[in-house]
């Protein structure tokens, strides 16, 4: 049960469930033209956006994450525009990999400081992709900026995810995975948390449920229309 709500954050989760989904892999970019939804969810942390691809390697869209140190005694909450942009692509013959630059800005508010502050939060990541094998990292800084009545605020973020599928399916078909992440934020988490989950892909959406090494419950979707 999460304990804990970013108000921009719960207000985004109502637009990830109403959309439907084109891809499969968790690429933060879907084609030209189409909005991308994409929601995860735990006690410590709940994450939603929404972006628009208004050319075949840019998007634009809103984000909304609250975030909790282990021991629950710090919290953040955020809302922030963000920018997407596809760096670079590889197309093998029975393979893809990509880079993508991950960027946003906006407002940041805690409980250990009095007034809401400007945050940014660049970052990277890169993937690589089969029909069998998934792999990918994240890094993204959230850095406070300007006076703005806070601490300056340093929570760095950094995520690996690996995992593979049971078998081939047809293009129609629904296909499970097994992916496990390490992911951890400074400032915030004095250890990794790792993460196996369960990963349900279809032509139209994916679905992940797991149970992390902190002992709580992890539920991530993507949808793209």
């Amino acid at each position: 049960m999460l304990h804990f709500h970013s108000k921009y954050a719960i207000a985004l989760t109502f637009t990830v469930c109403a959309a439907s989904v084109q891809v499969a892999h968790a690429g933060p970019l879907g084609f030209k033209g189409s909005v991308m939804s994409m929601g995860d969810f735990s006690p410590n942390w709940q994450e939603s956006f929404v972006n628009y691809a208004f050319t075949p390697v840019d998007a634009i869209g809103v984000e909304g994450l609250a975030m909790r140190s282990d021991d629950r005694s710090l919290s953040r909450q955020t809302a922030q525009l963000t920018y997407t942009r596809r760096l670079a692509r590889w197309n093998m013959p029975n393979a893809q990999a990509n880079v993508f630059f991950i960027g946003g800005a906006g407002t940041v508010q805690g409980n250990s400081f009095a007034h809401a502050a400007t945050i940014v939060s660049p970052g990277l990541q890169a993937d690589y992709e089969t029909t069998r094998v998934y792999a990918s990292t994240q890094l993204r800084a959230y850095r406070t900026v300007g006076a703005g009545g806070a601490a300056k605020l340093n929570h760095d973020y950094a995520s690996a995810r690996a995992g593979f599928s049971f078998y081939e399916v047809n293009y129609e078909e629904t296909q499970p995975w097994l992916i496990v992440e390490a992911r951890r934020m400074r400032g915030l988490s004095a250890k990794t948390e790792i993460t196996p989950m369960l990963r349900i892909i279809n032509k139209s959406y994916f679905i992940e449920a797991g149970y992390s090494n902190h002992k709580e419950a992890r539920f991530n979707l993507m949808y793209i229309f």
